[in-house]
């Protein structure tokens, strides 16, 4: 049996300039599909403070460089074995995995606290790309 059809798809009319226009939108998002905000990232930031600070090591690790840096490699902070031998890299896609649910990219991890809302994850992670240079 041969079916034809004479249907014809319509050519498309978007330009090349919304095209292009989309694709910059879709690579602007952040993490989760949010883009963050710096100021607020701040103010969620003060939360994590009591473990964390940007310049020095606490309980946890400084954040000064974070994003872009190998996981376990601050010198002097004393990281779980596991963490440090994960390899993973603290993308803006990988800390926002990490702050959904730190136990469950590295088990036996010594973080604790996740953060539930992808917005307050953008946030935070737009502040500690912005101020932990």
């Amino acid at each position: 049996m041969n079916v034809r059809s004479n249907f014809v798809l319509p050519r498309s009319t978007t330009s090349p300039a919304l095209a292009a226009i989309a694709v910059a939108l879709l690579c602007a998002v952040g993490p989760a599909g949010a883009t963050g905000d710096v100021a607020r990232g701040q103010t969620l930031y003060k939360g994590c403070a009591d473990c964390h600070s940007i310049a020095e090591n606490g309980v946890g690790p400084m954040h000064k460089g974070v994003v872009g840096r190998k996981a376990g490699s601050v010198a002097g902070y004393d990281y779980s074995p596991d963490l440090k031998k994960s390899g993973i890299v603290w993308t803006e896609e990988n800390l926002d995995k990490w702050l959904a649910g730190p136990q469950a990219m590295v088990p036996e991890t010594k973080m604790f606290f996740d953060v539930p809302d992808a917005q307050d994850r953008a946030d935070i992670i737009a502040f500690l790309k912005e101020k932990a240079r």
